[in-house]
């Protein structure tokens, strides 16, 4: 059998805020009838409404500690990245068995994560991330980023519309017509395009702005206004139609295209991402500062660095009347479904990765080879090498 002679564990996730769990009771039974020995904390799902009985039904064993879960693990899926337990004034790493294997979203690239993925390598833990798999087609059932991106666009936009100081459709009113709120997009991958067809659903005038020629198209295709940048032939367009980092000189041009639409914006959402690498910055203080009083903007690219200067890693604040928002887990926010989407992924990753009871380590796979992060104490992920380098 494809997992036999494995455990599999599923620890509570313990981020602030995170009600996501990394299994379903439906994934949890597909991996006991794919061999393995499935062990769940005790509460993992309850913030998603699955609860201990719904695992015990599907075949679960259900441990009562992070310590017990952790020291009998082949193989951890979690969703967030390992943390500091305050509980037990131990990291989760430390809780890992040596040589051990980790899945999760690690967002390796990410200097705030840099010091936890070098424990990572020098826990000896092969780890992998769920941010860098390919968006080609033989690993669509795999790709969780594009099942939380879809989460993240929809979420942000209905974020934005609560803290707006105004509505967001056109409203004819008894003091007359009020006109729609500008949003505007910036990266149009999967969650710019979920945020540009929730922002058309409310109501709102929206633009948007992609490096990437055929995303563009497809902004129109939503009926959004695509805001023109014209760069060289092939320059922002990566492996698999993923963005490509600019040089220097172009993200200074894409900045100043992008300020004058910025200014007029009554809600800015920022979703543009180089896979596995750190976010670009495209909005400064400055381009905050010139925004009108009561405006919002939505930082969704902050698990990799975020998008604006002045976007704080998990917060949400007013700056001088501009509320942003930096919440590190949006897909938290709708739990139910994010779970059920990050399960059945997970579970689909995990088979791609196991045979026979054992990994395959075949770095000629694109799949293995760009979602590898840490193998025997080496961090090999190669986002994360240029942004350690670059941090130093």
């Amino acid at each position: 059998m494809k997992f036999s002679g494995l455990t599999v564990v599923v620890p509570r996730e313990i981020m602030t805020g995170e009600r996501r769990v990394a299994a379903t009771p439906q994934t949890v039974e597909q991996c006991v009838k794919s061999g393995a020995k499935v062990l769940v904390e005790t509460g993992a799902g309850d913030k998603a409404f699955f609860h201990d009985e719904d695992y015990t039904r599907a075949g679960a064993e259900i441990l009562s500690t992070a310590e017990e879960i952790y020291q009998n693990a082949d193989i951890v899926i979690k969703v967030k990245e390992p943390q500091f337990n305050e509980e037990l004034g131990k990291h989760e790493i430390d809780l890992m068995p040596e040589n051990g294997i980790l899945i999760s979203f690690l967002h390796p690239a990410n200097p705030a994560n840099h010091k936890m993925v070098k424990k990572l390598a020098d826990k000896g833990i092969t780890s992998f991330t769920l941010d860098s798999i390919p968006r080609i087609s033989r690993a669509q059932n795999l790709d969780t980023l594009t099942s939380m991106s879809t989460v993240a666009g929809y979420k942000s936009v209905i974020s934005a519309a609560y803290n707006l100081s105004r509505f967001v459709p056109m409203m004819p009113t008894s003091a007359g017509v009020l006109q729609p709120a500008q949003f505007l997009v910036v990266g149009v991958g999967v969650a710019g395009l979920q945020a540009i067809a929730t922002a058309k659903r409310l109501g709102a005038k929206v633009k948007a702005l992609d490096i990437r020629p055929e995303a563009n198209e497809q902004v129109r295709s939503l009926g959004a206004e695509s805001i023109p940048f014209d760069l060289p032939e092939g320059l922002g367009v990566g492996e698999g139609g993923y963005a490509r980092r600019l040089p220097d000189e172009w993200y200074e041009k894409e900045r100043e295209i992008l300020a004058p639409h910025i200014k007029e914006s009554d809600a800015v959402i920022l979703a543009a991402l180089i896979p596995g690498e750190e976010a670009p910055v495209l909005v400064t203080k400055s381009m905050v500062e010139d925004m009108n009083k009561g405006s919002v903007i939505v930082d969704i690219s902050i698990d990799q660095g975020g998008n604006c200067e002045l976007t704080s890693r998990g917060e949400e604040f007013d700056y001088d009347g501009i509320f942003i928002s930096g919440l590190l887990n949006i897909p938290a926010y709708l739990p139910v479904d994010s779970s059920r989407m990050f399960a059945q992924n997970t579970f689909n990753y995990l088979s791609y990765l196991i045979e026979d009871g054992q990994l395959k380590f075949d770095l000629e796979d694109e799949v293995i080879r760009e979602s590898l992060v840490t193998k025997d104490n080496k961090i090999v992920h190669e986002g994360t090498l240029k942004a350690i380098e670059e941090h130093k």
